[in-house]
């Protein structure tokens, strides 16, 4: 749906200001390759390394990792009586006199070494590494002539996302940003309330300070509100704080506050900057399809941008990949589609990728304390039911707030590495089969919902599950564990009637040198495991040719 259709749906909900902004602005769009229209994009075709890469690492560190409490301490700080409120009043103080801006101030980074995760990072076998460019909290960890609250000018005086980059591209690993501060209008609500109970009933939390109220803080010469962006009205039912759920796609009708202009502008700004400073092969956008739509064109703009960029550079090839969330079948074909924290059912016609975490998205102390990381196992087992889906897997691995990375999620990374290093060329640079797999679990899959979410919900993967990826004429069968006899039946590669009984001419276990015999029968294709095969617990993959 194109932005006039979307005007004629919704009438006077959608302010006539930003219709008239984006028509002014189409002005300059008639010579590139990419208009910013949805039309425009569905141009778009997903370039051959990001199909082939399959595997990337990410770093969603910021600022809100130094309490080490979880994911949205931003916001979950200023919800009193919440686990986050009732550990921030503990450890900072009252939040009308420690808030979030008092965070950023106490998070240094004094221990990020990012050429040795890098190291780390690459020998997992990881084709591109995502790098946390701004969250919800809206402080942006790159060098940012739009916004004054970056990670040069408070919190670690770095830039956070220049170091990444260069550490990335040292190891010819492509690099990418994750973009998610579109939201922090709404997001930092909470910001605006004060305690309805206690000794500080009524005083109002920081999230509507000024400029002027800085005079003689650590923050003195800087607006609160760049950060905070609260000078506005709630949105309707801001108290209910599952609300922002509903109101996440920034529908009118459900009475979401509507950013200014100014605002919606300044976030074009800022993310074109970071596009053109920093040349991130991948932008990962934490919103319905593009940010600020339907409301505003400023996410259309920046992805014409970003694609006619990228075909400038590249001879006029687009080699750019954006990553969106709840994308209809159109917005598909604009975009690679994100599934958060799950996987499709099926071998999907377009790339994807899913997006998870061993623990939480912002490090929290507690996953480590209670032994709750994925493990190297899980990982393994959903990155190689997600490729032989036609998707590819982007694994978050949360970093301290000092920037470190502790020993039980290092003991995760290098059990990947280990698997990938003896069984990547099964992963990496491969393709759906005409079947993604076989086994039990396929038969209790969970059905996926919205952004997704549903994984951990269906079946544990046993050997008794199989998924199938290709290479050229090769056929990788990953079985989901060590097999429970010294026979392996593969159900889907039996011998047919007329069949070419010669169709499979060699199998192999990788690891191992040397040929496997087999069997191809009408039941399956049967192969015998070797005597002196070292036991893998994790997946075992032969490979047919």
């Amino acid at each position: 749906m194109d932005r006039r259709t979307m005007i004629k749906i919704l009438g006077t909900a959608v302010p006539a200001l930003y219709l008239s902004n984006a028509l002014k602005a189409a002005e300059n769009w008639t010579k590139v390759p990419f208009n910013p229209t949805w039309s425009s994009l569905e141009n778009y075709k997903v370039p051959t390394w990001f199909r082939d890469a399959k595997f990337g690492i990410w770093a969603h560190w910021g600022p809100q990792c130094e309490p080490e409490r979880g994911d949205w301490y931003a916001r979950g700080m200023y919800q009193e009586g919440s686990d986050q409120y009732n550990y921030h009043v503990e450890k900072y103080g009252h939040p009308s006199k420690f808030g979030f801006k008092d965070v950023i101030n106490r998070w240094k980074a004094e221990q990020w070494d990012p050429e040795a995760l890098m190291d780390l990072y690459k020998r997992t076998g990881a084709q591109y590494f995502m790098a946390l460019a701004n969250h919800h909290d809206n402080l942006d960890l790159y060098n940012s002539s739009h916004h004054a609250w970056n990670s040069l000018n408070f919190g670690p005086k770095k830039d956070i996302v220049g170091g990444w980059e260069k550490a990335a591209r040292k190891r010819d690993m492509r690099f990418g940003v994750s973009v998610h501060a579109a939201h922090a209008w709404t997001w930092y609500e909470t910001a605006q309330r004060s305690d309805k109970e206690g000794p500080l009933k009524g005083v109002p939390y920081d999230g509507k300070i000024t400029k002027a109220d800085g005079e003689g803080t650590w923050w003195n010469g800087y607006d609160p509100q760049e950060l905070y962006a609260q000078n506005h009205a709630l949105s309707k039912d801001s108290l209910n704080d599952h609300k922002i759920h509903e109101q996440w796609h920034w529908d009118v009708k459900t009475g979401v506050s509507v950013p200014t202009t100014p605002y919606c502008e300044n976030f074009r700004d800022r993310t074109i900057e970071l596009i053109d400073n920093y040349s991130p092969d991948v932008v990962y956008f934490d919103d319905t399809a593009l940010p600020l739509w339907p409301i505003s064109d400023v996410g259309l703009e920046i992805a014409a941008h970003y694609y006619n960029k990228s075909m400038a550079k590249n001879k006029g090839k687009n080699e750019a990949v954006i990553n969106g969330k709840i994308l209809d079948e159109q917005q598909r074909k604009c975009m690679v589609w994100d599934i958060e924290r799950g996987q499709s059912n099926r071998i999907e016609p377009e790339p994807w990728q899913t997006c998870t975490c061993i623990g939480q998205w912002h490090y929290d102390r507690r996953v480590y304390d209670n032994n709750h990381y994925k493990s190297a196992k899980t990982v393994i087992h959903m990155l190689a039911d997600v490729v032989s889906k036609n998707g590819n897997l982007l694994l978050s691995v949360p970093l301290r707030g000092d920037g470190s990375l502790d020993d039980k999620a290092r003991h995760v990374v290098e059990g990947i590495a280990d698997w990938m290093e003896v069984n990547g060329e099964s992963i990496i640079g491969t393709r759906p089969w005409h079947s993604f797999g076989e086994g039990p679990a396929q038969e209790e899959a969970p059905e996926l919902h919205a952004q997704g979410f549903n994984e951990g919900k269906g079946k544990p993967f046993t050997a008794d599950d199989i998924r199938f990826t290709t290479k050229g004429n090769v056929l990788y069968a990953i079985v989901m564990g060590w097999p429970k006899t010294d026979r392996v039946r593969i159900a889907s590669l039996a011998k047919s009637d007329g069949a070419d009984t010669k169709k499979i001419k060699k199998v192999s276990l990788l690891g191992q040198k040397g040929s496997l015999s087999f069997q191809q029968q009408k039941d399956g294709l049967h192969i015998t495991m070797p005597v002196n095969a070292v036991e893998n617990t994790i997946a075992v993959v032969f490979r047919l040719s």
